[in-house]
């Protein structure tokens, strides 16, 4: 370390002194719901694999031929020829499945976020985000100079007021998470629409959370209101139910049109492999051929949120598989966390500055690939532990 990168190890040791430094668990074995983690045997409720589609044999024998077929990479980004024939396909079957004209898929959801928003918002426009929302969509609107409103946690009266306040833009942009990451809960959609059609605002939603979850076969939280063809701009990820890795914006032809040539994040980033294309493109497949599980997913959250509730535990305002189990203090949620895991349950604690450091919690999220045995185990760890540490 040179004198001139000190000052790193001074803010090392202060997050370590606010119990807010966390190491990188290495895990050992494939993903799924019972793992091998830091060298101990776990049940892990600390993953995004909604479906538990990181291991169906179908993904990964569409990502094993796509090898032999294409080779490994692309070589390029896509403006020169990184664009092959299944990115292409990859993109008309997810505007399919999404209900949309077209689709453009991006490396990363954090790049379909600050690329499309970066692209379309410029000093003369506004921006009217809710004070929750994700910190890839923070770090978009940071990067445009456009005029900025944060309205309240899902209030309409605090929206309808930014809208005001904002008349006199060249255009207004409101985005919104579509499940809330932190509490599980869901954006009023639906009010959303409707205020932007009343005062002539776009609507983006990140619904990276929301596919494969939400809707019918997982379409997500557009497809939960019934709002095709009134949502501007519909981003979402196929790094989490889909089990896969990338993000995505899905609209109309125009807005991929327009990205394609605008967006940075897009433009100077090489194309996906060939391995990740087919593997998305089967994952997409089988959300729609094999309904069962997406019906497990919900099936085994009602299950796991009713006993955990019944315990007495402060779940939040949760509508979806994630389980915020709230303590309050950083040190609460790092020793809950510690002791579920000595008990062999890997959950990991969520504190400042993700939530607010009064709302320090571990976040339990439930997938399609546990058993109901998996997840009467886990209650049973949180009981034991829950009591001993008086949160129940």
């Amino acid at each position: 370390m040179t004198e001139r990168t000190n000052w790193l190890k001074e803010e090392v040791q202060n997050l370590k002194d606010q119990n807010l430094f966390g190491e990188l668990p290495v895990m050992e074995t494939p993903a799924g719901p019972r793992i091998r983690i830091n060298g101990k045997d776990v049940i892990t409720l600390s993953s995004n694999n909604y479906l538990n589609f990181t291991n169906h044999p179908r993904v990964i024998a569409a990502a094993k031929k796509a090898i032999d077929d294409w080779g490994f990479g692309t070589g390029a980004v896509r403006q020169i020829n990184g664009t092959m024939t299944i990115h292409n396909e990859l993109e008309k079957e997810l505007a399919e499945y999404k209900g949309t004209e077209s689709s453009l898929v991006f490396v990363a959801g954090i790049a379909a976020n600050r690329g499309t928003i970066q692209a379309l918002m410029g000093p003369e426009d506004a921006i009217i985000s809710d004070e929750l929302n994700h910190g890839s969509i923070i770090d978009g609107v940071r990067l445009t100079k456009s005029d900025r409103k944060i309205f309240p946690h899902n209030d309409m009266e605090g929206l309808r007021k930014a809208l005001q306040e904002t008349k006199g833009a060249r255009r207004r942009l409101i985005v919104a998470d579509g499940v809330f990451s932190m509490d599980g809960d869901i954006s009023p959609l639906d009010q959303i629409v409707e205020l932007a059609e009343e005062f002539d605002a776009m609507v983006m939603v990140d619904d990276a959370h929301g596919d494969g979850v939400l809707g019918r076969e997982g379409r997500g939280i557009v497809d939960h209101f019934g709002l095709h063809g009134r949502v501007d701009i519909d981003m979402g990820t196929l790094s989490k139910a889909f089990g896969c890795v990338g993000g995505y914006i899905a609209g109309d032809q125009e807005l991929r049109d327009y990205l394609t040539n605008r967006a940075r994040s897009f433009i100077f980033t090489t194309a996906h492999p060939p391995a990740i294309v087919q593997a998305c493109r089967e994952a997409i497949k089988i959300i729609q051929d094999e309904p069962e599980h997406h019906k497990r997913l919900w099936d085994n959250t009602k299950h796991f949120q009713e006993q955990m509730k019944d315990l007495g535990f402060n779940t939040g305002r949760t509508q979806t598989p994630i389980t915020p189990v709230i303590v309050g203090e950083a040190s609460k949620a790092q020793e809950l966390s510690k002791r579920m895991w000595d008990e062999g349950v890997f959950v990991k604690p969520i504190v400042f500055p993700l939530v607010a450091k009064d709302m320090s919690r571990i976040r339990a999220n439930v997938t399609a690939g546990h058993t109901k045995e998996d997840l009467d185990e886990c209650v049973e760890k949180f009981a034991k532990v829950g009591k001993a540490m008086g949160l129940i």
